[in-house]
């Protein structure tokens, strides 16, 4: 089963999801916390596979509750709660190792999706709220904030890398990446650790944020 730590500084939100996700066997709520300091400190003695972790909250938010649990417990991943409202914050939860993140109204279902994406080694990036997210980018970037050069890097990469890259700014697994582009799985793989490499990345999640935020994805 997926070891799962639910934070919400919302208690009814918290109890509610965990007892729901606890009738899912392929899910065992191991514990739950109100903010981002409890919910690295019982991740440091739970030890969960995956952290379901709401973005605004007192204390300390989620982006530093990500912050510390990415630097102290690489294998425990965070799945970030949020509302469209968090749109401003939520690339800056997958800056700091965020594997995703998912609307808090949807079905259950699709939140244990989520969660074994995560622990597969995927990443969630609902399409509809990443359009609006990079739509919102957009604007900012036209109302005069500044706007960030692409690295030149991006020149060096192959035209089937790009296309990964593209992929991979959807949120796609290698699977999908593979059926959409009719290569393997494999191939897939060795791209992806081509482009980390090269874009001097830390992993597949930075990946996609780049691709985003530098208009190699388009929705």
């Amino acid at each position: 089963m997926i070891k799962v730590l639910i934070v919400d500084d919302q208690e009814l939100m918290r109890d509610g999801l965990a007892t729901i996700l606890n009738l899912k066997p392929e899910i065992d709520v191991v514990g739950v916390a109100s903010n981002g300091k409890e919910a690295f400190e019982k991740a440091e003695r739970l030890r969960p596979d995956i952290v379901l972790m709401d973005i605004r909250m007192p204390i300390a938010t989620g982006v530093e509750g990500t912050k510390l649990i990415n630097a102290s417990l690489p294998e425990t991943k965070v799945l970030m709660l949020t509302t469209f409202n968090d749109s401003d914050i939520i690339f800056e939860a997958l800056e700091e190792g965020a594997s995703g993140y998912l609307l808090k109204d949807m079905p259950t279902d699709a939140i244990v999706q989520a969660i074994m994406t995560v622990q597969s080694g995927g990443m969630v990036l609902p399409k509809e709220l990443t359009a609006e997210i990079v739509k919102e980018m957009r604007n900012n970037q036209t109302a005069g904030h500044a706007v960030e050069a692409v690295p030149s890097i991006i020149n060096e990469l192959t035209e089937r890398e790009l296309e990964v890259l593209n992929k991979l700014g959807l949120g796609l697994n290698n699977k999908e990446i593979a059926a959409e582009l009719f290569i393997s799985e494999g191939t897939v793989k060795n791209h992806v650790s081509n482009l980390i490499s090269k874009l001097e990345l830390r992993d597949r999640t930075q990946a996609a944020i780049f691709a985003v935020r530098h208009h190699i994805t388009t929705f």
